[in-house]
Parts: structure tokens; C-alpha cells; sequence
């Protein structure tokens, strides 16, 4: 039988999933955390299987804003349409990477690297990471500055930065690919863009992955609580993507990387000196 207190957790996780899945903080790593805290009362298989697919509440938040972008059928002007065609086909050529490790390894990556000490390492790195590239990027003019400019080469190389996401928990999908846009000289802006349309196909191929190995086998309170947890990761989702892209216009991701930093060694601390 379906509790509140279960209603309230699965908003809980819906409000860190919206966050964290756009900020390059690591939505899993939180994700992950936050279970550790606050338990949900499910099985390991629905656990397993929400943390993914809760996502596609966030997703459904970059097809309602940028829909204009991403559908290519939109306009009458041809030139238009294939601007958009050539985007998807480079946003499939970065997905390549990621989606053949997940299909051949998925279990594996789960079963020894899906852990607060992973995270907690992960975060750190990557947020040193961004704070270099950062300093690094100071004052320079970014080579690419729109999406149109962004080329294969370009997409392959920010795809093999969110296979690392792909493997490590703690990296951020967001924070990798764009941490890797950023540092083969792709503006923030574009470099944003282009991570929130690659979530697209990887998401949900992913949470059709996991959907598919759960068996579709819902219980009534199951099924309640992710449509719960991808509604409030929707609407949180939108807020913070709006956020986001008007933050990066007039600042850089340093604060981030420092959140990663702080957050990653209070995790260690907790798993090893307080836990």
C-alpha cells in the first residue's frame, strides 16, 4: 500500500533529479546520496530502474523549451531544416560511445563503480577540472559560438567525455560534456545547448533499457511514485534550464566546480571518519 511519507520521497528525489541533472553537479551522484539518507521503500529493481527513468521528466523539460530548435520541421525555410538535421546527426555521432559501453557494460558499471565513494572521488576531479579550464578560458574568445559551427569532430570529442560520465558516478553527463566542450574552445552557451540535446536520445535510451529489463511489471504505489517523481522533475527541470542559461551569459562554472569540491570531501568524510 502507497504511503505519503513514500509520495513525499519520490517528490523529494524529483526536486534533486530537476536540479541536478542540468547544473554539471551530477544528478546520479546526488541521486545515489540522497538514498543513503532518505531510503525509498521499494525494491532494488525499482530503485535501479527509477533512478533512470525519472529522468524523462527532466527531458520532457528541454523538448518543451527548445522545441523550436530540435524539431526540424518547424519552418519553411529548407535552409533551416537542415541546420537542425545536421545538428541531430552530430548529437547521434556523440552518443555513439556512451550508448555502446551502456548496452555491453551497464550491469558491470552498476554493480562495482554505482557507489558514494565513486561519487565523492568524481566529484572532486571533475571540479577541479572545470575551476583549471576556467582559469584557463579566461579572457579568450571560444572558437565555436553557435551550434551550426559545431563540427564531427567536435561532437566525437564531447561524446567520449560523457562516455566518462557514462562509466563514473559523480562525473555529471552535463558537467563532463560540457567541461569538454569548454575545453576544445566551445562557448558556454553552445556548449549547454548541445548537452541538454544530447540528454535526449541517451535518456531515453536509457529508461527504455531499464524499463524494458523491469519487465513493465508496475505495482499500483510503483507506478505512482515515478509519475510523482517525473512530474516534479519536470517542472523543477524547466526552472532550472531557464536559470541556467541566462546564469552562463554573464558568469563561468567555477561556482560549480567548488561545490563539487566541498561536496565530494564531506562525502568522504562521512563514509569514512563519521558512517
Amino acid at each position: 500500500m502507497l504511503s505519503f511519507i513514500e509520495i513525499l520521497k519520490a517528490i523529494l528525489f524529483g526536486i534533486v533529479e530537476g536540479i541536478t541533472e542540468w547544473l554539471p553537479v551530477s544528478s546520479t551522484g546526488h541521486m545515489i546520496l540522497l538514498n543513503e539518507f532518505v531510503h525509498m521503500n521499494v525494491s532494488e529493481e525499482f530503485w535501479d530502474m527509477f533512478l533512470v527513468v525519472i529522468q524523462l521528466g527532466a527531458i520532457l523539460a528541454v523538448v518543451l523549451l527548445f522545441w523550436k530548435q530540435i524539431w526540424p520541421f518547424n519552418f519553411t525555410g529548407r535552409s533551416k531544416t537542415k541546420d537542425i538535421m545536421k545538428m541531430w546527426f552530430k548529437i547521434i555521432v556523440a552518443c555513439i560511445p556512451a550508448a555502446v559501453v551502456g548496452l555491453l557494460f551497464d550491469d558491470i558499471l552498476e554493480k562495482y563503480l554505482y557507489n558514494p565513494i565513486t561519487v565523492a572521488v568524481m566529484l572532486i576531479l571533475f571540479g577541479i577540472g572545470f575551476i583549471l579550464v576556467e582559469n584557463g578560458h579566461k579572457g579568450k574568445r571560444a572558437r565555436v559560438r553557435s551550434l551550426a559551427q559545431l563540427t564531427y569532430k567536435d561532437a566525437i570529442i564531447i561524446g567520449l567525455f560523457q562516455l566518462i560520465a557514462a562509466i563514473f558516478p559523480g562525473t555529471s553527463r552535463s558537467g563532463a560534456t560540457i567541461l569538454g566542450g569548454l575545453m576544445i574552445g566551445v562557448s558556454r552557451t553552445v556548449a549547454a545547448e548541445f548537452t541538454f540535446f544530447l540528454a535526449i536520445p541517451v535518456m531515453l535510451g536509457a529508461s527504455l533499457l531499464k524499463v524494458i529489463r523491469f519487465g513493465f511489471a508496475f505495482s499500483m504505489a510503483e507506478a505512482v511514485i515515478l509519475l510523482v517523481g517525473m512530474a516534479i522533475a519536470f517542472i523543477v527541470s524547466v526552472l532550472v534550464i531557464r536559470f541556467l542559461m541566462g546564469y552562463i551569459k554573464k558568469h563561468d562554472f567555477k561556482v560549480f566546480g567548488w561545490y563539487r569540491i566541498v561536496l565530494g570531501i564531506l562525502v568522504l568524510l562521512y563514509f569514512f571518519v563519521i558512517k
